[in-house]
């Protein structure tokens, strides 16, 4: 599978870190270059934004992805299930 990152020339971890802090916390766009900056990372707004317009989704994808199977990891993960009734044909089921 071919990296969605292989045009960039920004390292993923850049991108990730900014993606990441953009959608966890209340900052404006220029803030967060502004931030990034400060470390020594030379962003623009733009840039941020595109990158979470473009890897904003397969982030989430994979955020939720690992959840799912944290849940999974504890032994005492079950579904529950709760009655349910439905009509067919008129008759209760």
């Amino acid at each position: 599978m071919k990296s969605p990152f292989r045009y960039f020339n920004t390292t993923p971890k850049i991108v990730r870190l900014a993606v990441m802090l953009y959608v966890r916390f209340p900052f404006f766009l220029r803030i967060l270059e502004d931030l990034l900056h400060e470390r020594g990372i030379d962003v623009s707004h733009e840039r941020i934004r595109f990158w979470w317009n473009r890897f904003g989704p397969m982030f989430a994808k994979e955020i939720r992805q690992n959840r799912i199977q944290k849940l999974r990891a504890y032994s005492n993960w079950k579904w529950h299930l709760d009655e349910v009734f439905v009509k067919i044909n008129g008759v209760q089921h």
